[in-house]
């Protein structure tokens, strides 16, 4: 590339990064509404002896607080996810620069993993949009933007609770909580670590890696997700290789709108409602 197709690129960039900034293709959140994020949840009905009897919903999603969620998922999401989430400050410079080159200069697809925790927690709140030919760099740029704000308002912990109660694990569940709950019938809490492993690892791909359809793949999955944990110091090799040795069990429990106790009580209830 000649010195002046440089300075034409880079000038190129500024001028884009500007005008995503200023609104051009879109207003970017405000501080104010990243500290008002709501997200739709299932509604549950209770017994008075605080039994569960079935839920109302659109999206299968519940929310768990970040205390009530195993610090071995929280350790295998940065392993696997973000390496780096506890020094950056929304955007990883080093990976970001990867991203520069190859999404915008080169309009490649092929970039690699270049999102943070908080670049994806951007893009779960914040669909992406299509901008014909430069949806790639657009929507890139907007991330980072919102990531650096969201990491301005909340910390880590926050940060990692948002996400998990979030993303999308396929089979229209969403966050952790509806996750542990469909796959392993148990809670982010008390969800074995080898299990845990399996539910990090349905993030890269959650239909390509779904345990129940595809048992090897998220297994082998799983084993790259405690290799992770090992590389960063979250597991020990011993520890690793044990759960590695582990069969893939699912506890799979599908509970949809129509389950759940006294049916025609929930009938009336969701009519009152």
């Amino acid at each position: 590339m000649t010195l002046y197709g440089t300075i034409a690129g880079v000038v190129a960039i500024f001028v884009l990064i500007l005008s995503v900034y200023w609104g051009a293709f879109g207003k970017i959140p405000t501080v104010g509404d990243l500290r008002n994020i709501e997200n739709s949840l299932a509604s549950e009905v209770y017994s008075a002896n605080e039994t569960l009897l079935g839920k109302y919903y659109f999206v299968n999603r519940t929310t768990v607080d970040y205390q009530d969620i195993s610090p071995f998922l929280i350790n295998a999401l940065v392993a696997t996810e973000d390496a780096r989430f506890y020094q950056h400050r929304g955007v990883d410079m080093r990976s970001l620069g990867r991203v520069i080159v190859k999404s915008i200069l080169l309009l490649k697809d092929n970039a690699g993993g270049g999102s943070t925790i908080s670049q994806q927690l951007t893009k779960n709140l914040f669909p992406r949009k299509s901008f014909s030919f430069f949806s790639l760099p657009i929507n890139k740029i907007r991330e980072i933007f919102i990531a650096r704000r969201l990491e301005q308002l909340y910390a880590k912990e926050e940060i990692l609770e948002l996400y998990l109660n979030t993303v999308p694990f396929g089979e229209s569940v969403y966050g952790i909580g509806a996750a542990t709950q469909r796959f392993f019938s148990t809670t982010p809490q008390k969800i074995q670590q080898q299990d845990g492993a399996v539910l990090v690892g349905m993030l890269k791909a959650t239909t390509y890696y779904n345990p129940r359809k595809y048992p090897e793949r998220a297994k082998k999955r799983r084993n790259v997700v405690l290799s992770q944990m090992v590389k960063y110091d979250y597991l020990a090799e011993s520890k690793s290789t044990d759960l590695k040795a582990l069969p893939l069990e699912l506890k799979y429990k599908n509970v949809t709108r129509k389950d759940g106790r006294a049916p025609y009580f929930r009938q009336e209830v969701a009519k009152q409602v």
